[in-house]
């Protein structure tokens, strides 16, 4: 059912829009919102309170990120993953972690969190999206600091990381317009495995792409429908019972946050022709259901 909400567009007067705003994270230690410019290279953070904008630049694009109990970020970017310390004034300390054997050239990592055992996972992709090349993999980063082998494979456009508040039911998403699905897996929360992999939604079915996505605390699936400048959400048996308009045409991650979990924080993409105000810029509203905490990374960074 379509749903009407007030939607606010966050940030500072005369703050440039992202290129592709993803990876929203709440950080309650802080009272802030993170999130990520991928073409540009940053990291960027907003206080709730002050509303003071601060912005990292890193030496690769960066996709994803998550956050261990220090505040030190977990990061991943072009040449795989890295521990990234938001340092004052503005500068940064990278150090790499780890990094996959990438099926082709030209890979970065894309949409990436933690499950709630604090592990993060993590997708590749092909740059191009026009070569539709199959070469994607999901990968799993322990607490130990160990990189899996690929856990997924055969993904164009890997997205859609989620999982559910038990953690026992995993969700992916492939973004492609060739593919426009979303999966559910049977999740082991001991060793960290997806099993029995099915369709939980196709988006042909419905408007746009499945971009990146969270969970609310009912247990329902929030994706953001890129192209159709909407926002769906799914109950865990995978129907469609809220449609969500924000003003960017390709809102690309959601996330909940604030001090009661209760706004949802929605990134957005900035197409390269036609682009309005709003294109590539971070939005808020509330649309009546509280989110879950934020999941931390496990290990030490």
């Amino acid at each position: 059912m379509s749903m009407t909400c007030k939607v606010e567009r966050m940030g500072t007067a005369g703050q440039p829009p992202a290129g592709v705003g993803e990876s929203p994270v709440w950080r309650a230690a802080e009272g802030a919102l993170y999130w990520v410019d991928i073409p540009a290279r940053k990291i960027v953070r907003q206080h709730a309170e002050s509303g003071t904008c601060t912005e990292w630049l890193l030496p690769e694009k960066v996709a994803c990120i998550a956050f261990d109990r220090n505040g030190t970020a977990l990061a991943g970017m072009e040449s795989g993953l890295f521990a990234v310390s938001l340092l004052a004034s503005a500068t940064v300390s990278v150090r790499k972690l780890a990094a996959p054997a990438f099926a082709v050239e030209d890979m970065r990592f894309n949409d990436g969190g933690c499950d709630r055992q604090g592990r993060f996972w993590a997708g590749t992709m092909v740059q191009d999206m026009a070569a539709a090349n199959p070469a994607g993999r999901l990968y799993r980063f322990d607490a130990q600091g160990v990189l899996s082998e690929p856990m997924v494979d055969q993904l164009i456009v890997q997205n859609g990381l989620a999982w559910s508040p038990d953690g026992r039911t995993m969700y992916l998403s492939d973004s492609h317009p060739s593919r426009r699905l979303i999966w559910a897996f049977d999740y082991d929360t001991e060793a960290g495995v997806p099993r029995n992999r099915r369709v939980f939604a196709d988006l042909h079915h419905h408007a746009g792409r499945p971009d990146g996505a969270t969970v609310d605390a009912d247990g329902c699936y929030w994706i953001c429908a890129n192209d159709a400048g909407l926002l769906l959400r799914f109950t865990p048996a995978g129907k469609l019972d809220r449609s969500i308009a924000v003003p960017a045409k390709k809102p690309a991650m959601c996330a909940f946050g604030g001090d009661d979990l209760g706004t949802l924080f929605v990134t957005s993409i900035r197409p390269p022709a036609d682009a309005s105000e709003h294109d590539g810029h971070v939005f808020a509203l509330r649309p009546g259901v509280c989110g879950l905490p934020e999941s931390e990374y496990a290990g030490v960074l």
